[in-house]
């Protein structure tokens, strides 16, 4: 296939021409080569949730309509679809766990090398957890904090103490369905026994169950993950930074890190500015050393340092193949194991780190949080040694990348907005209200090959900015609108509708805000409750005229998050269907009935032009209902 046809972005369709040239097998390649796709799993209705299968439904009716259990495509289509919630929830909700255990490592061994960068933060935290702070050091409060989180995995019964965030209506709408997660992990388990063979056949209650578990990942793991990052790594504001795969130098030993967790990768940045190490590599004949990121992690050193972040999730074989990769460092999720074999056919060192995520055959390197800067210097220590193997003749560095602003946080607008001396949301309510915004939409979530990658992502973004809806992005979605020059501040001034382009010349802003990783879309549900507490736009997220979007979802994560953004109240469209069209009832629930249960539903759109449509024709609705002022500058915008 034409790489024009597989990708928006220069820099991947010039290494998807060198993939053909040199016969290197990649995503795109084994998505191919796997035409036609199971059509029974596309559908949700085959089931090997038990031996007496693999069963699968007939979709046409001519064959069985039952599995062996007599399970119907409802009760299979439900159950395996919050099975995918379980994944997910379980990825960034172990993630949270994660990072609290590396909070006490802060705490209980000062040799890991971190350290506390946002006492205010954890200040903030410790008074809203009820963790009393007279008398105590950071370290003492840091310790309760971190162990008060950690009791939310395993908590029993009673609710999350920061789904108590959440406004009062939403928390009431979650009782009355029986939705309000107890325990992070006890939902993500009820899931996996409520799904067992011989257990529960009720879709309704199936899929109640995981909105449950979904609300414990976004109101629970998630924001343990987002709040205690920002105490132990800063609390990110705006910076500039650069993305795409011309941030990579081929003068300099380049380590990539990919995955997730920021904990490594923090350490990653502090070793790779230590001099020792710069010396190092000049001695081995680089002139210095250049970290950059990929997917989640890279997102998370490059909005608290500035450091350049080389792609998205289907960049990561793309920068192997540049040739100038030394060292690829990888931790959990979105690692490809198809970069083992890639890996091998340059002179990339490959490094697992995580007793989670080995692949056999694979260079791994154990972190420890006790340790983590003796293990970072190590992998620093382990590029500079691959640097000498480098064969110059074969790297091919696209030249590709742009600056961006990143950094944006739903604490951070209050002075983004309201400056330092009168901090407030009330500018953006005002400019909700008067008509100037029509809403706000957070666009999020994965690439995938069935995609050219990016088009989804920018074209809803363009649309949606158009008619004056300020967009929130994060994880590969934001990276998509950064190469698109979406992120930068003139954009509002080119694509943005007059009203939403008023407001970012004003205030300095890009009409699309990078808010962070994957995890920190539970940034976005904090935004929506500052936006209730200021006033004049309803009592509960769901009369808010918001919605969000997923354009080109991949994961079990996106499924999780999907489910938490909808049962806060909040319509969202998928680019293509969750795996749910086998059962008419399943898909009807998700698509209509759900609102009237949560005040949120799905929709499935493919055309990012059409999504946007119906986002922006939902935010219309919503002002509608609220009594709002009609937009300033309606007749503009429909005549282009």
């Amino acid at each position: 296939m034409d790489p024009k046809q597989r990708s928006i972005d220069p820099a991947a369709q010039q290494m998807l021409e060198r993939a053909a040239r040199e016969e290197l097998c990649v995503s795109w390649d084994r998505f191919d080569a796997m035409q036609p796709q199971c059509g029974f799993g596309e559908l949700g209705i085959c089931c090997r949730n038990c031996n007496m299968g693999p069963c699968r439904i007939d979709p046409f009716g001519r064959g069985p309509q039952e599995g062996v259990c007599g399970a119907t495509a409802d009760t299979i289509v439900a159950r395996n679809l919050i099975r995918m919630i379980a994944g997910g929830a379980a990825a960034h909700s172990d993630h949270g766990r994660d990072v609290a255990t590396t909070l006490l490592a802060a705490v209980r061994h000062p040799e890991s090398g971190y350290k506390i960068a946002d006492e205010a933060k954890l200040q903030a935290l410790a008074e809203e957890l009820g963790v009393e702070t007279d008398g105590k050091g950071v370290e003492q409060i840091a310790e309760e904090v971190a162990e008060i989180c950690l009791a939310e995995f395993g908590q029993q019964e009673g609710e999350l103490k920061f789904a108590q965030r959440a406004p009062e209506a939403r928390k009431e709408t979650w009782r009355k369905a029986g939705i309000m997660p107890r325990g992070i992990d006890r939902e993500i388990v009820q899931i996996m026994h409520q799904t067992h063979i011989g257990v529960d056949g009720d879709y309704k209650n199936l899929l109640l169950q995981g909105l449950r578990a979904a609300l414990g990942d976004g109101w629970g793991g998630s924001m343990v993950a987002t709040d205690l990052q920002d105490v132990l790594f800063g609390s990110p504001e705006p910076l500039q930074a650069r993305t795409n795969l011309g941030v990579m130098k081929a003068d300099h030993v380049n380590i990539l890190v990919h995955g997730h967790e920021p904990a490594l990768s923090d350490m990653l940045v502090e070793a790779a500015r230590e001099q020792e190490l710069i010396d190092q590599a000049r001695e081995a004949g680089a002139a210095g050393i250049q970290l950059a990121g990929l997917c989640c992690t890279g997102t998370e050193i490059l909005m608290r340092h500035g450091i350049p972040s080389a792609g998205s999730f289907l960049h990561q074989e793309l920068a192997v193949m540049t040739a100038a990769a030394d060292a690829m460092v990888v931790d959990v999720q979105c690692w490809m194991p198809g970069l083992a074999r890639l890996s091998d056919c340059f002179h990339t060192r490959l490094l697992t780190t995580s007793y989670k995520a080995k692949f056999p055959g694979v260079e791994h390197i154990q972190f420890e949080e006790e340790h983590a800067l003796e293990v970072a210097r190590k992998i620093i220590r382990a590029g500079i040694e691959a640097y000498s193997k480098r064969e110059p003749s074969r790297v091919q560095i696209p030249q590709e990348s742009i600056d961006l602003i990143a950094g944006f946080t739903a604490d951070y607008v209050h002075t983004l907005l309201g400056g330092k001396f009168r901090p407030s949301y009330r500018p953006l309510n005002d400019a909700i209200i008067q008509g100037r915004i029509r809403g706000v939409a957070g666009v999020v979530g994965c690439e995938n090959p069935r995609h050219k990658q990016g088009y989804c992502h920018v074209e809803m973004m363009k649309e949606l900015i158009k008619h004056d809806v300020l967009v929130l992005a994060t994880g590969c979605s934001a990276l998509a609108a950064a190469r698109e020059g979406l992120l930068q501040p003139e954009t509002g001034r080119e694509l943005a509708g007059r009203g939403l382009a008023e407001v970012c010349e004003a205030v300095g802003m890009p009409p699309v805000l990078h808010v962070g990783s994957c995890v920190d879309n539970s940034r976005i549900l904090i935004a929506c409750c500052e936006v209730l507490k200021e006033g004049g736009l309803g009592e509960d997220i769901s009369d808010l005229p918001v919605a969000g979007a997923a354009p080109e979802w991949m994961s079990e994560k996106a499924i999780s998050i999907g489910f938490y953004v909808v049962g806060s109240g909040i319509y969202t469209v998928f680019g293509t269907p969750q795996p749910v069209l086998g059962s008419p009832k399943v898909n009807e629930w998700l698509t209509k009935e759900m609102e009237q249960v949560v005040g949120g539903c799905f929709d499935w759109e493919p055309d990012p032009i059409k999504a946007a449509q119906m986002m922006i024709e939902h935010m219309n609705k919503k002002r509608k209902e609220l009594k709002l002022a009609p937009m300033m500058y309606e007749e503009e915008v429909a005549a282009g």
